[in-house]
């Protein structure tokens, strides 16, 4: 992977502290039941962060349009104002409703690519299949029934589709891919939220996660996609969309090829930098605690430009 101006080990480590921040920010919300608040809270101390940083950040995967969003929205410019130029894909709290009912797998989520590194994605849902690396290309097709893809990424591993483990959001537009899945003795894992997550834990063993598959919000799609950069794997993605409004809000960023199935580079090209703060506790990371006077925090850096994969584990007085 070329190396990119400023695009290194430091730029990483200062975006996981703005997660941090976010995901401390956050953690005074959990059980609560207050997903408006919680997500205020973390989108403040996001950008907050954000600002402290030596970039010329330019988010386009945020909070929404910016009569949506009084900040954190799609095109605003953060940072310092000088250093190099970024493009910050984010989600100051995945898993509004985990948060608010004290659930796990609630994260603080960024990613960064150099300007143009991202898939300009409009706020609607995206079909997405993806697995972890060490596969030859092309193995899984969103084109393919999800029976002949897990068929496939078994016959690559040598074992039977009933030792494949599927993760699945649990909504009920997936009630058939569901009973597809069943139908050849696949595993599921549904999830309640959190699909970034998902997708990241196809290239983690320890999950016990071979293949994500469903439906979900495309933004997630392309801050999954920049970790799967960093790691390596195979992801694809296209746009669903369920009204007029949507279609016109696609056409607003850019996008012309309402169909268009997007592989992984077509997601995140170039390199990328991929952090997540665990808010809640969770299968990926530990939640944020507060314990005699301090607050723990657990966060994951991924960087594309040499392929590392760091845990980092801080506490701080509060």
């Amino acid at each position: 992977m070329a190396k990119v101006m400023g695009f290194d080990a430091a730029l990483a480590l200062n975006a996981a502290l703005s997660t941090e921040k976010a995901a401390i920010a956050a953690a005074d919300w959990v059980g609560r039941g207050d997903e408006k608040a919680a997500d205020q809270a973390a989108v403040d101390a996001l950008r907050s962060g954000l600002n402290t940083m030596t970039i010329r950040g330019r988010v386009v995967i945020g909070e929404g349009e910016r009569d949506e969003a009084p900040m954190l929205y799609i095109g605003e410019e953060v940072g310092k104002g000088k250093g190099p130029e970024i493009d910050i894909a984010l989600d100051p709290l995945e898993g509004t409703t985990l948060t608010a009912k004290a659930m796990a797998n609630a994260l603080a989520v960024m990613a960064f690519a150099p300007r143009g590194g991202l898939l300009y994605a409009p706020d609607v849902y995206m079909d997405k299949i993806a697995i972890g690396p060490g596969y030859k290309d092309g193995l899984v097709d969103l084109d393919k029934s999800p029976a002949d893809n897990v068929k496939a990424l078994a016959d690559a591993k040598g074992v039977s589709p009933s030792d494949i483990t599927v993760c699945v959001l649990d909504r009920a537009r997936h009630g058939d891919l569901i009973a597809s899945l069943r139908d050849i003795e696949a595993r599921v894992a549904l999830i309640s939220d959190g699909d970034v997550q998902g997708v990241i834990n196809t290239t983690n063993l320890d999950t016990g996660i071979d293949m994500y598959i469903g439906s979900g919000g495309a933004p997630e799609g392309v801050l999954a996609a920049a970790a799967l950069r960093c790691v390596g794997g195979q992801m694809q993605g296209r746009l669903t969309f369920r009204s007029d409004d949507e279609v016109a809000r696609a056409r607003r960023v850019g996008i012309d090829n309402l169909e268009k199935k997007y592989d992984l580079s077509g997601l995140a090209s170039g390199p990328t930098i991929f952090v997540a703060t665990g808010v809640t506790q969770g299968s990926l990371l530990d939640g944020v605690r507060f314990q005699q006077g301090r607050v723990y925090t657990d966060s994951l850096i991924m960087n594309s430009v040499d392929g590392s994969v760091q845990r980092l584990k801080s506490d701080r007085p509060v």
